[in-house]
């Protein structure tokens, strides 16, 4: 969350990869939340709607994927990819939902925060 990233007396940058982690949890969450995909799907996803500026690394994207599932943020069943292959497939929670609203917000104070800084003259 944003408050791990300030502290009281100075701003405190949270190691890269715990802010990467973050970051992760966060687009996998919302790729989930319009609709349910297997991870290969999930990467693509993002990469698609980023323009190609976001690469999910899928050495990063299993363990988040078991780490959300764990903290019951994700659900996942066995299912058949449109080539006939198995996969697992990954939903979204009622806890995911909520969960990917609180860090949207946390998110979006965050930028906010550090855009009014770089805009400072």
């Amino acid at each position: 969350s944003i408050e791990s990233l300030l502290s009281t007396c100075a701003v405190a940058i949270r190691s890269q990869t715990d802010a990467l982690r973050g970051s992760l949890d966060l687009l996998v969450l919302k790729t989930l939340s319009l609709a349910p995909m297997h991870g290969w799907g999930i990467s693509q996803r993002v990469q698609q709607i980023s323009d190609g500026v976001l690469e999910v690394n899928q050495g990063s994207l299993y363990p988040a994927l078991q780490r959300l599932e764990t903290h019951g943020l994700i659900t996942s069943e066995w299912g058949t990819t449109d080539n006939n292959r198995r996969a697992r497939y990954y939903r979204i929670t009622a806890s995911g939902r909520k969960a990917l609203g609180d860090e949207l917000d946390s998110w979006r104070r965050f930028a906010a925060g550090l855009e009014a800084v770089l805009r400072t003259s």
